[in-house]
C-alpha cells in the first residue's frame, strides 16, 4: 500500500479530535493516540513512520507533549526519498527547536542534503537550516550555505540568502566570509533573489562595520540604479500590486539605503534624486502606494541632510493625515514625532490637521495626536494651540479628559508668558475637569497666586465667579476657597480690579456662603472641608460682623465622626470664643512661596542655595524674574553619603533656613516606627534627644540664637512641638527665653578661654557692614573638641536689631552653641556681641573645621540676611 495515498487513518484522528464535544473525550483521544503511535515506534515499522510523523505534528499543535517522536523525524530526514524527507523536515521544524541536544544529531544528515543532486532536497535542508539552526550548526554549515549562494537555480539562492541571514545573526563573526557573495546577489534580475539578497545585505550591515563600509562604497549606486529601474519599469503581471510593481522589493531597497544612507552624506547626495522621484511619483490612492511613501519617507528623514527632502517628506505625512485610514494616520502622526526634531518648522504648518485629529473619534489616534501637539508648543504658538485644547477639552468624552487636561497643564505651566494667561487657564481647565487634575497641578496654582501680589484681587473674583457655576469641580472647590481665606477682604471691597473684569458686587456673607455650600456638599472629600474650616477661621478675623455665624458654622463640626475635622473645629472654635487676642496673628496670610524651589522638590531635588550677593536676572516659571544667584559650593561635606535621602519635611525645613540641598544624603529612621513627622524628622536631624552616638551619625548640625522671638527667622519656636517633650527653656539676655537645643546630650562644662593651649584669632567674616573674629583654644586632654569665641562688629553707621546668628557643620562634627550676648549691635565698632561655641572633630587630624553661617539683624526695621563658608580654620582644629 502507497503510503501517501492513505491518509484515513489521520482524517480519522482530525474527525475524532473536532467531533469531541469536552475537553476530556479530546484528551481520551489523543491518548489513544498516541499509545498507538508509541506502540508502533517500539515495532521500528518504516510502512507507518511519516503517517505516525503527521499525526504527532496535529497533536502538537493542540499543544500536547510530543517529545517520544522526535527520533522519528531524524529516522526520515536520513530516509533517501524525498516524501520522506518532506515529512522528516517539517516535523523536525515543529517539533524541535534549537535548544534540544536532539538536533545536533541531524547536522551530518542536513550536511549531505546541502549537497545533494537533487535541488528540491537541497531546498528542504535549507528551509529547516533557517529555522532552527544553532550557533554550532552555523559554523559546520556555513560553507555549505556560502557555496550555494552561487547556485544555479534561483530558488536555491533565495533559500540560500534567507539561510545566511539567520546563520550571521547567530554568529557574526562569519559575517565577512558573505560579503562578496551578497555583492554578486545584489545584482541578480530576478526579483526573488534580489529581494533576499537585500534583506541579507542590511542584516550584514547591522552586524559588521566593516560590511557596512564596503557596500557604502560598492554597491550604493547599484541599489540606486535597482530601484530606479523598479520604479520605472512597465507593467509586469507576475509583480504587480494594485499597479505598482512589487512594492515589496521597493520597500526593502529603501530600507538597505537608509541603512547606506545614515551618517553618510556622499551616500545620501547619491539617492536623494531617486527618493525624490519615489516620493512624486508613487501613487497614494491604494495601500501598496501608502507604504512605499512612507518607507521613503522614513529613509528620507534618516539621511543625511536635505532641507528641501525632507519638506517633501513632512508634506506626504501631511497628506496622511487626511486619510480616512486609521492605521494611515496613526503611523503618519508616529513619524510625525520623530520629524519634529529635525525639522520642527515644517512639521508646524500642518498644525491645523494635527489639532483635527485631537478630537477624532479613534482613541490611539487622540493620544498621539496629543502627544504631538505638545511637542509642537512653543513660546510663539502656546496661547493659540493651548485655547484649541481648552475649548475641545468642554466636548471631549471623559475616558480622553484625564490625558487632555495632563498636557493642558504641563504646557500652562511650562510656556505661560505670564501670570494672569497662567491663572485664566488654568480656572478654565479647573472649570471643566478639575476633578480630573493632580494635586501638584493646584499647588503649583497657589504657589503662582501668592507670587502674584497685584493678581490677588482678580484672582480671588475669578474663582468667586467660577466656583458658582462649576462647584462640582473639587479642584475648583478647593483654589477659591483657599483663595477667599487668603484675600476674602479683596473680593468684598474690589481692591485692584483690573480693567478687563467686570463689576462685582459681593458681601461678607456671600463670601461665608460660598465656604459654607462647600463644606457642606456632599462631593467634597476631607481635604476640601478641612481647608474650609481654615478659610473660616480666616474669614472670622476679616469679617468681624460674620464672626458668630462662622462659630456656628465651625461647631457644628465639633461631633464629626472624622478626627482630622473634629480637632480642627474645637481648636478654631476655640480661637474664636476664646482666644480673641491672638487670632489676628494666626489668621495672617500665608507667606509667599518660592517658586524655584516648589518647582524643583516637584522635579525630584531641590536647588541649591543662592547667595542674595548677586544681582543677575534669570527666568523662573510662570513668567516670573527674580534675582539669580551664585550657587553654593558643597560646604558641609554633604556628599560622604551615597545613599539618597527620604523626603521629609524636616529635610525640606533645613534646606530652607540653611539654603543646603541635603536631598543626597541619607537621614536617619525608624523602622519600627514607620514614617516619622516631619517635626520628628527635623529633631531627628538637630540631635534632639537621642544619645551621643545617635547624634553622631546625622547629617548636620544647625544652631542659632535667638534673644528676641518676634524674630521671623525664629526657628526656635517652630521647635517648640509636644513632639519635643524634653525641651527646655532657659532665660538669657533680657527676660526672653530659648529652647535648649541640646537638651538629651551630655551636659558640656561652660566653655571659657585659656583652659587650653591658645591659636590665634581668625577672621571669620566680614562684609562691608560686619566683621565677626572667632578666637580659638582647645582643652587640655581632648585635642577633638576646639572652645570658640565669636565676636561680632557693627561696621556700618546704623544701630542693628534682632541679631541672630545661625551656624551648620557636617556630620563629622558636633556642635554646641551658647546664648549670644545680646541682640543689639551698636553702630561704628561702639561695642559687639559675642558667642561661644564647642566643635567636637570626630575626624581630627584627618580633616579640618569647615562651618556654614547665617547672620540676619534688622537695620531700619528692614530684614538684611547675610550668609557665609568658614573654611580658613587651621589644619590641626
Amino acid at each position: 500500500m502507497n503510503p501517501f495515498s492513505s491518509g484515513t487513518r489521520l482524517r480519522d484522528m482530525i474527525r475524532a479530535i473536532r467531533a469531541s464535544k469536552t475537553a476530556a473525550e479530546e484528551r481520551a483521544v489523543v491518548r489513544k493516540e498516541c499509545a498507538a503511535i508509541r506502540a508502533s515506534i517500539s515495532e521500528n515499522d518504516p510502512d507507518f513512520r511519516h503517517r505516525n510523523l503527521a499525526k504527532l505534528m496535529f497533536i502538537h499543535m493542540l499543544g500536547y507533549p510530543t517529545h517520544f517522536g522526535q527520533m522519528e523525524c531524524l529516522k526520515l530526514i536520513a530516509s533517501p526519498g524525498f516524501p520522506e524527507k518532506r515529512i522528516g523536515y517539517l516535523g523536525l521544524m515543529l517539533l524541535l527547536d534549537e535548544r534540544q541536544e536532539v538536533l545536533m544529531l541531524v547536522t551530518n544528515s542536513i550536511k549531505q542534503d546541502l549537497n545533494h543532486t537533487n535541488q528540491y532536497i537541497v531546498g528542504l535542508a535549507l528551509c529547516a537550516l533557517g529555522n532552527i539552526c544553532s550557533a554550532e550548526m552555523a559554523r559546520d554549515l556555513a560553507p555549505e550555505v556560502e557555496r550555494l549562494l552561487q547556485f544555479r537555480d534561483p530558488n536555491i539562492r533565495k533559500k540560500a540568502a534567507l539561510c545566511s541571514i539567520r546563520i550571521i545573526k547567530k554568529v557574526p563573526d562569519l559575517a565577512e566570509n558573505f560579503v562578496n557573495p551578497v555583492a554578486a546577489l545584489l545584482k541578480e534580475k530576478h526579483h526573488g533573489v534580489l529581494i533576499t539578497g537585500v534583506q541579507l545585505c542590511a542584516d550584514l550591515c547591522k552586524v559588521s562595520t566593516e560590511a557596512l563600509e564596503y557596500f557604502r562604497k560598492k554597491c550604493t549606486d547599484g541599489l540606486v540604479k535597482v530601484l530606479k529601474d523598479v520604479a520605472n519599469s512597465p507593467y509586469a503581471p507576475e509583480y504587480d500590486i494594485s499597479g505598482i510593481t512589487d512594492p515589496f522589493l521597493h520597500i526593502r531597497l529603501l530600507k538597505v539605503l537608509r541603512v547606506l544612507g545614515q551618517g553618510d552624506a556622499d551616500a545620501s547626495d547619491s539617492m536623494n534624486d531617486i527618493l525624490a522621484q519615489v516620493a512624486t511619483k508613487t501613487e497614494s490612492n491604494k495601500n501598496a502606494g501608502n507604504a512605499i511613501l512612507y518607507e521613503c519617507v522614513e529613509t528620507i528623514m534618516s539621511i543625511e541632510d536635505n532641507g528641501g527632502l525632507r519638506v517633501l517628506a513632512i508634506n506626504i505625512l501631511g497628506r496622511f493625515l487626511s486619510n480616512r485610514d486609521n492605521n494611515i494616520r496613526y503611523v503618519a502622526l508616529n513619524m510625525l514625532m520623530k520629524a519634529i526634531a529635525v525639522d520642527s518648522q515644517a512639521v508646524q504648518r500642518h498644525r491645523a490637521t494635527i489639532l483635527e485629529c485631537v478630537k477624532d473619534s479613534d482613541p490611539s489616534i487622540r493620544k498621539r495626536a496629543l502627544d504631538l501637539v505638545y511637542l509642537l508648543i512653543n513660546d510663539s504658538n502656546v496661547k493659540p494651540l493651548t485655547k484649541e485644547l481648552t475649548e475641545h477639552l468642554e466636548v471631549s468624552d471623559p475616558e480622553f479628559k484625564g490625558d487632555l487636561t495632563a498636557k493642558i497643564c504641563s504646557i500652562v505651566e511650562k510656556f505661560s508668558p505670564e501670570k494672569i494667561w497662567y491663572i485664566d487657564q488654568m480656572l478654565k481647565v479647573l472649570s471643566e475637569a478639575g476633578n480630573y487634575v493632580k494635586d501638584e497641578v493646584w499647588h503649583a496654582l497657589i504657589v503662582v497666586i501668592t507670587n502674584a501680589s497685584d493678581l490677588h484681587g482678580y484672582a480671588v473674583r475669578s474663582f468667586y465667579r467660577a466656583v458658582q457655576t462649576a462647584g462640582e469641580q473639587e479642584t475648583l472647590v478647593r483654589v477659591a476657597v483657599w483663595c477667599i481665606g487668603e484675600y476674602g477682604e479683596m473680593l468684598v471691597s474690589n481692591v485692584r480690579r483690573l480693567d478687563i473684569e467686570e463689576h462685582l458686587t459681593v458681601t461678607e456673607s456671600d463670601a461665608v456662603d460660598v465656604v459654607e455650600t462647600s463644606i457642606k456638599s456632599h462631593s467634597c472629600d476631607l481635604t476640601t472641608r478641612a481647608m474650609c474650616l481654615i478659610a473660616l477661621l480666616k474669614l472670622s478675623s476679616r469679617f468681624p460682623s460674620c464672626s458668630q455665624r462662622i462659630n456656628d458654622i465651625i461647631g457644628q463640626y465639633k461631633g464629626s465622626f472624622v478626627l482630622e475635622l473634629q480637632q480642627r473645629a474645637i481648636e478654631f472654635n476655640s480661637i474664636i470664643e476664646r482666644h480673641q487676642n491672638m487670632r489676628s496673628s494666626l489668621a495672617e496670610r500665608m507667606p509667599v512661596l518660592d517658586e524655584a524651589i516648589f518647582s524643583g522638590r516637584r522635579a525630584g531635588s531641590v536647588p541649591a542655595a543662592v547667595s542674595t550677593s548677586k544681582g543677575v536676572s534669570v527666568n523662573l516659571p510662570n513668567g516670573a524674574a527674580k534675582p539669580s544667584i551664585a550657587p553654593v559650593a558643597d560646604l558641609l561635606d554633604l556628599s560622604l553619603d551615597d545613599a539618597p535621602a527620604p523626603s521629609s519635611s524636616g529635610g525640606e525645613f533645613l534646606q530652607d533656613l540653611l539654603g543646603v540641598n541635603l536631598t543626597p544624603v541619607s537621614l536617619q529612621s525608624d523602622t519600627n516606627q514607620g514614617q516619622k513627622s516631619g517635626t520628628d524628622a527635623l529633631l531627628d536631624l538637630l540631635s534632639i534627644g537621642t544619645p551621643p552616638a545617635q547624634s553622631s551619625s546625622s547629617t548636620a548640625q544647625v544652631f542659632s540664637s535667638n534673644t528676641d522671638n518676634k524674630s521671623p527667622l525664629d526657628i526656635l519656636d517652630r521647635l517648640s512641638t509636644p513632639s519635643a517633650p524634653s525641651a527646655q527653656v532657659s532665660s538669657t539676655g533680657g527676660n526672653s527665653s530659648m529652647l535648649d537645643l541640646l537638651n538629651g546630650l551630655p551636659s558640656s562644662p561652660p566653655m571659657s578661654e585659656g583652659n587650653g593651649p591658645g591659636h590665634s584669632s581668625v577672621t571669620a567674616f566680614e562684609s562691608s557692614s560686619l566683621k565677626l573674629t572667632f578666637n580659638l583654644s582647645k582643652q587640655p586632654g581632648n585635642p577633638q573638641t576646639t572652645l570658640i569665641e565669636g565676636s561680632f562688629t557693627n561696621k556700618s553707621q546704623d544701630v542693628f536689631t534682632d541679631f541672630i546668628f545661625q551656624a551648620a557643620v557636617p556630620k563629622f562634627l558636633q556642635l554646641q552653641l551658647d546664648p549670644a550676648s545680646g541682640n543689639t549691635l551698636s553702630a561704628s565698632g561702639n561695642g559687639s556681641i559675642t558667642q561661644k561655641l564647642r566643635v567636637t572633630n570626630s575626624q581630627h587630624g584627618k580633616k579640618s573645621i569647615v562651618m556654614r553661617i547665617r547672620i540676619s539683624y534688622k537695620v531700619n526695621n528692614k530684614d538684611v540676611l547675610e550668609e557665609g563658608q568658614i573654611n580658613n580654620f587651621p589644619r590641626d582644629l
